[in-house]
């Protein structure tokens, strides 16, 4: 039966490796006596004091106490680790760097969890990443998993997989130029996809049930405040829906009420009510109408069609306006918003004026019937990219959605080869 050329025993102190050359042991001796190293699998730095006494069955006779050990199916064995409390510690000349490599004494690895194809050292890889150690498996917080260790080993870039880099690379030049009858790029990414497996790392689990108390609670404070609008004045009303805007749209990182704005047709100030200033500086407009009970669409027809209420019509009205003077404001808006706003946005945060668009928070569509929900779905198309049509119905269904799905459990997740049988 074939050994291989490279093993490993655990001792009870050390971590040993086994080595069998293809040839006989004597080439090893006498790179040693010449004092040269041996470097194997272009991982390990071995050298004579890393020899094992212990390890020799059966030694050639002679007085010479620096002969080489060696045991009678030409193997050389070396302590290339040593017992550091759960773990064995890498000596750092074995692997030729100095940061610390720690194996737990669980693992039981072969020469594959160490170098790659064409004698690449797995962690000498590992170790330019900078890390201040290496730790596989075991309790330690920063410690990789044996598993994903093992996986990370299974993608580890082949012979092949190199010279499909390198044409994908080369490719990406030479298509600025002229257009090469092999698509690299695609090649490379087909047979990395074969390869590995992508894996979503479910940020969202530590906090799903702090996330589910918040649109939970968002929830029943909406459905509260529908049932007693009464009871809540209109700067209070929009003050709670902004909030629930913004959980509902996190690119959104600040809103600010009552911001002058230059109205440059009548040569005046005016105030926007709220402005949206999203992760990148943008801003948007939103207005928000209480919904007293009306419905979005009036029960009329006019001319065989149903036509929006007075107040969604005003609401969008007053928002293409604001929208309108910012696009005019232009540079000079952005300065002083950005003047104005700074203070309470991050260092340095730049207020920009992108084609802002706007978002309309009025009115109820769970009454509407088929014929006005055709025609209100028709109106919230033709308006989208400018306003943003909303109904509290829409606000109650979204959040009830994403608190749905987050009591499921992950957000990214394959979707099947095909819909499942009954």
């Amino acid at each position: 039966m074939t050994k291989p050329a490279v093993e490993f025993e655990i001792s009870a102190n050390e971590l040993r490796l086994v080595y069998r050359p293809r040839d006989d042991t004597s080439w090893v001796r006498e790179r040693f006596e010449r004092g040269d190293g041996l470097v194997v699998k272009g991982t390990f730095h071995l050298t004579p004091q890393d020899f094992v006494e212990e390890a020799v069955e059966a030694a050639p006779s002679g007085d010479d106490d620096d002969e080489i050990p060696w045991v009678d199916d030409d193997r050389l064995v070396f302590a290339v680790a040593i017992a550091d409390g759960e773990y064995f510690r890498f000596k750092p000349e074995v692997l030729g760097f100095e940061t610390p490599v720690l194996l737990h004494r669980d693992a039981r690895p072969d020469w594959k969890w160490f170098s790659a194809e064409r004698k690449v050292s797995i962690l000498g890889v590992v170790e330019s990443l900078g890390l201040e150690r290496i730790v596989i498996g075991g309790p330690e917080p920063d410690a990789i998993p044996t598993q994903e260790y093992e996986r990370l080993i299974s993608q580890f870039p082949t012979p092949h997989e190199l010279r499909r880099y390198v044409q994908a690379r080369v490719g990406t030049v030479v298509r600025q130029y002229t257009e090469p009858a092999v698509d690299a790029e695609a090649l490379l990414n087909a047979y990395v996809d074969r390869r590995t497996t992508a894996i979503a790392p479910d940020l969202e689990a530590p906090f799903r049930q702090f996330d589910v108390a918040k649109y939970a609670s968002a929830l029943q404070r909406l459905q509260a405040m529908l049932a007693n609008e009464a009871g809540t004045s209109e700067a209070q009303w929009q003050l709670e829906i902004v909030e629930i805007i913004l959980l509902l749209h996190p690119r959104y990182i600040k809103a600010f009420t009552e911001v002058r704005l230059w109205d440059a047709d009548a040569a005046t100030w005016r105030r926007i009510d709220i402005l949206l200033v999203d992760a990148s500086g943008n801003v948007d407009v939103i207005e928000i109408k209480k919904p007293m009970g009306k419905p979005i669409m009036l029960p009329a027809r006019y001319r065989d069609h149903h036509l929006p209420m007075r107040d969604l019509v005003g609401a969008m009205g007053q928002v293409t306006h604001y929208l309108r003077h910012l696009n005019r404001w232009g540079p000079t808006g952005e300065t002083y918003l950005t003047q104005l706003l700074g203070p309470q946005l991050p260092a340095g945060f730049k207020i920009r004026i992108t084609n802002p668009t706007g978002i309309v928070i009025t009115g109820r569509s769970n009454a509407l019937s088929d014929a006005q929900r055709r025609e209100f779905e028709v109106l919230r198309r033709d308006s989208k990219g400018v306003v943003d049509i909303v109904t509290y119905d829409d606000l109650l269904a979204r959040l009830q959605a994403v608190l749905d799905q987050l009591r499921v459990g992950r957000a990214v997740s394959a979707a099947p080869a095909s819909p499942p049988t009954e």
